[in-house]
């Protein structure tokens, strides 16, 4: 009925490589992947494996679950839209105390996080609002901004209260960026992209 890809972290799974709840429903363990390691999968490809895979009117519903939290909806495929890579909305360690407290405490047998699968209605389901995406867009220009001031603090003199920065300096920082950018296909990765 459908298949599931990690990317960069797994070769392509079935439905055999999930626990089958009932006829609609399956669960996937993510410790069986990476143990402990949930948050750094940052992407789920879901996809049907063919046309007949579900009615018209259904959908194959996907959510993570972070240890000890409630499923959260990802987003769907369904007979027109076959496949889908959906961003995984894991709290993230350094912002979340409480995901910082499971990771310090987790005992085995402790609840781990899980990526669910439902057939549910299509008329049903939630708007997909990409979270992971705005997270990213906000890290990104969170960083892009530090790098910015980092840049400016070594032109800069002080009046007061004031900073003193050359006319040029945002000029000079961009010509800066996007040649090391060219220069090193890694350097926007470590800004998160």
């Amino acid at each position: 009925m459908f298949g599931v890809v990690f990317p960069d972290r797994s070769f392509p799974m079935d439905a055999s490589t999930f626990s089958q709840i009932d006829p609609l429903h399956w669960v996937l363990d993510i410790s069986t992947l990476v143990g402990d390691s949930y948050h750094d999968l940052k992407e789920i490809c879901v996809f049907l494996l063919s046309a007949a895979s579900l009615p018209p009117e259904k959908a194959l519903a996907v959510y993570a679950q972070p240890p000890n939290r409630p499923f959260l909806f990802c987003g769907a495929v369904h007979a027109t839209r076959p496949s889908a890579v959906l961003s995984l909305p894991w709290p993230d360690p350094a912002d979340d105390p409480l995901a910082a407290d499971l990771a310090v405490s987790a005992a085995p047998g402790a609840t781990t996080a899980k990526i669910g699968l439902s057939v549910e209605n299509l008329a049903a389901l939630p708007p997909v609002a990409d979270a992971g995406a705005e997270k990213r867009a906000e890290k990104l220009a969170l960083r892009v901004g530090e790098n910015l001031f980092n840049f400016m603090q070594s032109f800069c003199g002080v009046d007061g209260s004031r900073l003193i920065v050359p006319m040029d300096i945002l000029d000079r920082w961009f010509k800066k960026f996007q040649e090391r950018a060219s220069k090193d296909s890694n350097y926007l990765k470590g800004f998160g992209l």
